[in-house]
């Protein structure tokens, strides 16, 4: 019996032993290929051996100092390096141990930047339905996933949520791309005019929606008009890319494709790949100036943040994707991957949508394509396409809860960047019997 309080008392976990490249094995020498990368975390592939190298030789000279303390030179390296590939307007690093860390600073960062200007009324957050933040309250407060959020919510702080950009579900029949977009994006202001524009702080989102609606990217200007909108109230944008950044779109920072650039963003997951935890904030300087010219002091810390081993696993990664040329085969094996699922599942009448950008895709399930009707939340098929998939060798990232929390059902597919041909053909061949399983059963 373990006596780990694992994610799910009833659940009967395959032991993991080891892994190379895009593959893990357990116990029992079984073979999973890893096409979710974890949860969009594993974008080098499992034993690299230059990664491996790397985290020798950071043991080697230093395994820990804290930040109250000394600052590091790997520490330091790895934010000069994330300022120096970042676009314009990415200035400072705040390191930390992870997504929700990130976020829960971020947020709190946000609030004191208004804090140090003197606009202590400031107390707003605004997000979307269907997001999601991570899990410590704060993060939690500010995601719309319901599911997650409903035993929690006595504890949390008042946020305030609008529609997600989600054009395959919410798009009128009569709207074009363009017009939804600016549709949804104008709730923004409706909402900073009800709260009041001198009492926002700022707006919290996903540049490419994760885990909870399923790799959903943004209709082509939204995030242009949500960026106008910030910057016509005097408000922070502050995006989360925990699982869509880093590489995992095509671009180093999924905002790229956008045309904008954030105030405050949140990074972790690819960051470091998987071989040490670590996420980060990247920031804009007029943030890190109201903190110089004020206090000087962020009030906020974690034991962790800035740990050497960690800072050691995110340069490495960055080395290993500029060294090999990975996002270049992101691209590739991302435009790949959605050919091949739209030959596997395009006229599949139990898929409705495909979509996604990279190696960051999602099939959305349906009971019925033409009407877009999900299954009954009570069939659980998430759980059962996982279960399937597992059983075939392949590990994918199912959740159900899709459209609002409750209904719907998709698969999530984030595989490493080493990926091949071959191995996108495997992973889809897989996936399609999987999917027919769990639905036959």
């Amino acid at each position: 019996m373990s006596k780990i309080l694992h994610r799910s008392t009833r659940a009967d976990l395959p032991t993991a032993a080891g892994g190379c490249g895009i593959e893990l094995f357990d116990a029992d020498g079984k073979a999973y290929i890893d096409a979710s990368g974890g949860a969009a975390v594993s974008c080098i592939g499992h034993g690299h051996p230059e990664m491996l190298a790397a985290l020798h030789a950071q043991l080697d000279k230093l395994a820990y100092a804290h930040t109250g303390f000394f600052t590091t030179e790997v520490a330091e390296r790895l934010a000069d390096r994330l300022v120096a590939d970042s676009p314009r307007g990415i200035d400072y690093v705040y390191l930390v141990s992870g997504g929700s860390e990130a976020m829960e600073a971020a947020l709190k960062m946000a609030r004191q930047y208004f804090v140090e200007k003197g606009e202590n009324r400031r107390k707003h957050i605004i997000a979307r339905r269907q997001s999601y933040h991570g899990n410590t309250l704060g993060a939690l407060a500010a995601g719309g996933n319901e599911w997650r959020r409903a035993q929690f919510r006595p504890l949390l702080i008042e946020t305030h949520h609008i529609a997600p950009c989600y054009a395959y579900r919410d798009r009128l029949p009569a709207e074009s791309q363009h017009q939804y977009g600016e549709r949804v994006a104008n709730q923004l202001e409706t909402k900073i005019l009800e709260l009041g524009p001198d009492d926002v702080i700022g707006f919290v989102a996903e540049t490419v929606v994760g885990a909870t609606a399923g790799a959903v990217p943004p209709v082509d200007g939204y995030f242009k008009k949500i960026r106008e909108i910030c910057d016509r109230y005097g408000i922070l944008l502050i995006l989360d890319e925990v699982m869509c950044g880093m590489g995992r779109t095509g671009t180093l920072h999924a905002f790229e494709q956008e045309g904008i650039v954030p105030d405050i963003m949140a990074i972790a997951k690819g960051l470091g790949g998987g071989y040490q935890p670590i996420g980060a904030v990247l920031l804009g300087r007029h943030i890190y100036d109201a903190f110089a010219s004020g206090t000087g002091f962020f009030q906020h810390g974690h034991t962790y943040m800035g740990h050497p081993m960690a800072a050691a696993a995110g340069l490495a990664v960055q080395d290993i994707i500029r060294r090999h040329c990975l996002l270049d085969n992101v691209v590739r094996m991302g435009e790949l991957l959605d050919q091949r699922l739209r030959e596997r599942f395009g006229s599949h009448n139990h898929v409705g949508d495909i979509r996604g950008r990279g190696l960051f895709r999602a099939i959305e399930i349906v009971e019925e394509r033409s009407s877009k009707s999900p299954f009954a939340p009570a069939s659980k098929l998430n759980v059962a396409v996982k279960r399937e998939a597992m059983a075939r060798g392949l590990m994918v990232y199912p959740m159900g809860g899709t459209i609002d929390g409750v209904r719907g059902d998709h698969v999530l597919l984030a595989p490493p960047f080493i990926i091949d041909a071959g191995q996108l053909d495997t992973i889809v061949e897989r996936l399609g019997d999987a999917l027919d399983a769990a639905i036959a059963a």
